[in-house]
């Protein structure tokens, strides 16, 4: 079975970075469905991790910034790289501990879409920089005029 990601995919477009769920950021999920499943609930608990693990999507192409969550019900927001202003990393004490955190994409005209719990944030933004300066390189130049 296709990533969201993959499916999403245009004509000479393709992925440079994927960015995935923390395991450590879910790890309020997994302590506690450790400790509750001889009552059931924590299987509840473990299994809404794994989904919540499995069906956040995040990656960089030559064209955009692409983010999916969600099993059932999907959530996405697509950006094109040269329309994206910001690229924010928040990341508490345990994050830094942990290599995990919060990126926050900043569109020109849309929104802040923040994606929480990400594995190896800082690597994230670095290869969505290094993507986004290749294709404002790209892009043909604007007729200067006085």
């Amino acid at each position: 079975m296709s990533t969201y990601v993959e499916q999403a995919l245009t004509r000479g477009e393709s992925v440079l970075h994927l960015g995935r769920t923390s395991w450590w950021s879910l790890s309020g999920y997994l302590f506690f469905g450790a400790i509750l499943a001889p009552l059931g609930v924590g299987l509840v608990l473990l299994v809404m991790a794994w989904v919540k693990q499995r069906s956040t999507e995040l990656a960089v192409t030559n064209k955009r910034v692409i983010t999916k969550f969600g099993f059932i019900q999907r959530d996405t927001v697509e950006l094109n790289i040269q329309k994206v202003e910001s690229v924010q990393v928040q990341q508490g004490i345990l994050g830094r501990m942990l290599d995990f955190g919060t990126i926050v994409i900043a569109g020109g005209g849309n929104p802040q879409a923040p994606v929480p719990g990400i594995r190896d944030p800082m690597g994230f933004r670095r290869a969505f920089l290094e993507a986004q300066e290749i294709a404002l390189k790209d892009r043909p130049a604007m007729d200067a005029r006085p």
